[in-house]
C-alpha cells in the first residue's frame, strides 16, 4: 500500500495487517464496487456453495456477506477510532483476496468526505441490495449483519489501540447516522471483557458441518452466558 490516507491510519493501529489494514503482497485486488453487482455476488455466493456443498442461497448468501462486511467496513472503523475518518464510497475502496477467493483486507483511498454517514449510508445500501438480489433475501436481515460487523470491527480496533471504550463508544451515533433500515449495534460485558451482542445471525450453522457460534442470538440467553464467561476466561 503506498502512502495514501490509510497508510497513517494503519500506522496508528498495532497489528494492523492481521486486521486487514494492509493487503498481503500475495493477495489479488478487487474494486469494491464489485460488491454492488448482483450478477458478480451471485458468483461468489455459488462458489461459495460449491465449497460447503450447499444450494441454499439465502443462508450462502447471508454467510458470504458476513465476512465481507466485516472487511469492507474495517477501513471505516480504523478511521473513526483514530480521529482520521477515510471514505467509505465503494468507488475509493478495494478489497483484496487471495487464492481461494477469501476476502482479507480492504484500503480506503481517500479521505472521508462532508457527509461520511451519507457515504456509508450509500456504500451499504447498494451492496445490501445487490446481496439480497443474489441470495433471494430481505435486505432487513443483511442490515443487522452489517451492524454486528461494524460493531465487531469498533471493539477489535479498540483491542489493538488499548481503549475498547471509547472505541466502541463510537457504533450507536455511527449506526443512528447512518439511519433506518441499520439496526443499533450492541455489546455486552462478561468478566471485564468486552464482545459484540449480535443483533444478526450469520446462518453459518447451517451450512454442513459448521457449529454454532458462541455469541449466536439463537442460544439461550443463559447458554450463551456460559460461553461467553468462559471465552472471557471466568473458567
Amino acid at each position: 500500500m503506498d502512502g495514501g490516507p490509510q497508510a497513517v491510519v494503519a500506522a496508528r493501529v498495532p497489528g494492523a495487517a492481521g486486521l486487514g489494514l494492509l493487503a498481503p503482497p500475495s493477495a489479488r485486488p478487487i474494486p469494491a464496487a464489485l460488491l454492488a453487482d448482483p450478477a458478480w455476488t451471485a458468483g461468489r455466493v455459488a462458489a461459495l456453495g460449491r465449497r460447503y456443498r450447499s444450494a441454499d442461497r439465502r443462508v450462502l448468501a447471508t454467510v458470504w456477506w458476513y465476512s465481507a462486511s466485516a472487511v469492507l467496513l474495517t477501513p471505516v472503523a480504523a478511521g473513526l477510532a483514530t480521529g482520521r475518518p477515510l471514505s467509505a464510497r465503494l468507488a475509493d475502496t478495494t478489497l483484496y483476496e487471495i487464492a481461494g477467493g477469501t476476502v482479507l483486507a480492504g484500503v480506503s483511498r481517500a479521505p472521508a468526505g462532508p457527509d461520511p454517514a451519507g457515504e456509508l449510508r450509500e456504500a451499504l445500501g447498494s451492496v445490501v441490495a445487490a446481496v439480497a438480489e443474489a441470495g433471494g433475501v430481505r435486505q432487513r436481515p443483511l442490515w443487522a449483519v452489517a451492524a454486528d460487523s461494524l460493531a465487531g470491527r469498533l471493539l477489535a480496533v479498540g483491542r489493538a489501540l488499548g481503549d475498547v471504550g471509547t472505541v466502541t463508544a463510537l457504533a450507536a451515533p455511527v449506526a443512528a447516522a447512518v439511519g433506518d433500515p441499520m439496526p443499533a449495534p450492541r455489546y455486552t460485558d462478561v468478566g471485564g471483557v468486552r464482545f459484540v451482542r449480535r443483533v444478526s445471525c450469520c446462518l453459518l450453522v447451517r451450512l454442513p458441518g459448521e457449529a454454532m457460534c458462541t455469541a449466536c442470538p439463537g442460544r439461550p440467553p443463559g447458554h450463551r452466558q456460559v460461553l461467553l464467561e468462559d471465552a472471557a476466561g471466568l473458567w
